[in-house]
């Protein structure tokens, strides 16, 4: 009577064990990299306002940014400690997936070279 019990409380100890010695994966952060060619997909909306080239028109450019101050700073619109209406609009429809995308794509655009007087750069 008791030897099949025994089994099963030892298998069941195994079991309960076993995740614990599984190696820890962490889970998708806000913080990861995202996908650029979603991020590029996703970025029409942004350039409406925001410069492509990076040249600042009143609206600050966005484009060569590191990823983890974007993402930190859409958060905060889409969190709404940070105080802009039209960016927690904006922020609030999107997925902490697609905001990783759009900050690996505008971290990986270069701000075009500032055009001098006669038209050297």
């Amino acid at each position: 009577m008791f030897e099949g019990w025994r089994q099963r409380v030892a298998s069941g100890a195994i079991l309960l064990a076993l995740p614990a010695a599984w190696p820890v994966i962490p889970a998708t952060s806000s913080h990861a990299s995202g996908d650029r060619a979603l991020g590029q997909y996703l970025s029409s909306e942004c350039v409406t306002c925001h410069q492509l080239s990076g040249r600042f028109d009143g609206i600050p450019p966005i484009v060569g940014w590191p990823e983890e101050t974007f993402v930190q700073i859409m958060n905060e619109y889409k969190s709404k400690t940070r105080n802009h209406p039209v960016m927690q609009t904006i922020a609030g429809r999107l997925s902490p997936e697609e905001i990783a995308a759009l900050a690996a794509y505008f971290g990986s655009v270069a701000p075009a070279p500032v055009q001098r007087e006669g038209g050297k750069s």
